[in-house]
């Protein structure tokens, strides 16, 4: 067990509140396993109906994944890395497949790590405070958790655009997209939680009870323009129709993808083409083990760590430093299969 989660059962609702304000709830190994230990519990535990998962406290729901650690570990050897990587991925298969009804309070930041354990879930609440991205092709990583299924699943190419740049979303447009099903005012979480824990069998009419008209998504009004220049699944065509427009938003959208690392936005790429053809997550979720196994040791995931996290001067050097520079057989070897006693697998 570990105090970075805190676990419970309130009424006839298990509950899962990440609990690391310091590091706005980024997940980490422990973390993690207590949520697989726990949810197996509830599986088999008629007096658990349903499942919470929120935060204790703190101005986010979660930030993503120790990106640190990945960091160091990939600079070594990438097992811890790996290791990480494996048991997240079963906790995110686990809660998409779960059979109980899940409720995820995407109150705050909710980015990498913490996308992975709310898009899984059949209620998704967003409110005034969500601010929903998927950042990591801006550290050389990529948009894993599922991103792979989840993103190009999204309306036209809204999927790709936010791979690519790490867009921030608030509530209201999570509301719009379908990242979540509900949008409350943050004041009625409380009686939200206390009301799902007594009536579990209610969530759906609870909520619909609770929310509020959303404000406009501003997405939305940008919906048509992205699916005209992130139509290509060549990055380098992709960067050649916002340069081509050359509107304010394109110009705007352009500068931003100049600073991502150009390999890692090709594997996001590929990664959302062949997520989309998927029908299976844990196939998805085979994928992605293969490439965050490699992308974790590989320069840019490293020097994005280094300049955005630890030095924060903001500027990494990405090498390959250029699309053209990134060849199709660089992104062959990152999305190879692994041997088989190397893949990843769901929870037995």
């Amino acid at each position: 067990m570990t105090d970075d989660i805190l676990i419970s059962i309130d009424g006839h609702a298990g509950r899962l509140s990440l609990n690391r304000p310091k590091a706005i709830h980024a997940l980490n190994l422990p973390m993690c396993r207590a949520m697989i230990d726990a949810l197996l519990e509830w599986r088999d535990d008629d007096a658990v109906e349903a499942v919470i998962i929120d935060h204790s406290e703190g101005r986010g729901f979660c930030a993503g994944g120790d990106i640190r650690m990945l960091a160091e570990s990939g600079a070594k050897d990438g097992t811890e890395a790996r290791q990480f990587f494996h048991t997240e991925y079963r906790l995110n298969h686990l809660l998409f497949t779960y059979a109980k009804p899940v409720v995820a309070f995407m109150d705050g930041i909710t980015m990498g790590g913490g996308v992975g354990i709310s898009q899984p879930a059949k209620y998704r609440v967003a409110t005034e405070h969500t601010r929903f991205a998927m950042p990591e092709t801006g550290i050389g990583l990529f948009p894993d958790v599922g991103g792979g299924w989840y993103l190009p699943r999204l309306e036209g190419r809204v999927g790709a655009y936010l791979a690519l740049t790490g867009a921030r979303l608030d509530g209201a447009e999570c509301l719009a997209l379908g990242l979540a099903t509900h949008y409350l005012p943050s004041e009625k979480l409380a009686e939200a939680k206390a009301r799902i824990a007594q009536h579990p069998d209610r969530i759906g009419g609870i909520l619909g009870e609770l929310s509020v008209t959303a404000p406009p998504a501003a997405i939305m009004q940008h919906v048509d323009r992205i699916n005209r220049l992130f139509a290509s699944d060549s990055y380098e065509e992709i960067l050649a129709a916002l340069e081509a427009d050359g509107g304010e938003w394109a110009e705007k959208e352009l500068a931003t993808l100049h600073g991502k690392s150009p390999q890692t936005c090709k594997v996001a790429l590929r990664q959302l083409k062949e997520g989309g053809e998927m029908h299976d997550f844990a196939a998805q979720m085979t994928q992605e083990y293969a490439i965050g196994s490699r992308v974790v040791q590989m320069h840019d995931f490293i020097e994005g760590v280094r300049a955005l996290i630890i030095d924060k001067d903001n500027s990494p050097k990405w090498d390959p430093p250029t699309p053209e520079a990134v060849t199709d057989d660089w992104i062959d070897t990152i999305f190879a299969p692994l041997p088989e006693n190397e893949k990843w697998t769901p929870l037995p």
